[in-house]
């Protein structure tokens, strides 16, 4: 069940692969989550010290939350995956327009974790074109919808 999707990331990146990893998250920032109070919009996914950060993903604090915390809405956290597959993303990411972008935040077994993909930026010629097939294939829907509607009669 998805909880938040980033939906600019397939507009300003081709995803190549993707990848589901775990996050760690304080008591509060879970809750937040549970109510629906986060955003991936800004977010990005790095490499530091062989361990793979979350930077930016705004989570909310609820006013119920506790008083002797005090909430870091966009703190780094760490996102946990084999130290294989780490290793792998490491390698591809130091190749030169690779980066790692969060796709999507969601629950697997009662678990929060986070869909990234391996990303290589789009130029602005390559949104146009993306941006033109999109419309080709809606139109194209449309078309095969009211056709199927001519025959019905």
């Amino acid at each position: 069940m998805s909880i938040t999707d980033n939906r600019k990331a397939t507009h300003d990146y081709f995803i190549e692969e993707r990848f589901e990893a775990g996050i760690v998250l304080e008591g509060w920032e879970v809750k937040s989550i549970r109510a629906g109070r986060v955003q991936l919009g800004e977010s990005y996914v790095i490499v530091r010290d062989g361990e793979l950060q979350l930077l930016n993903m705004h989570v909310s604090p609820l006013a119920t939350a506790s008083t002797h915390i005090h909430p870091n809405a966009t703190r780094t956290r760490k996102l946990l995956l084999h130290k294989n597959e780490i290793n792998k993303l490491i390698g591809k990411v130091e190749i030169r327009g690779y980066t790692l972008v969060p796709l999507n935040l969601h629950f697997r077994n009662s678990k929060i974790k986070l869909e990234f993909g391996l990303g290589k930026g789009k130029k602005l010629h390559d949104k146009r074109d993306s941006a033109r097939d999109k419309d080709w294939q809606r139109e194209k829907e449309r078309i095969m919808k009211h056709d199927t509607r001519r025959r019905d009669s």
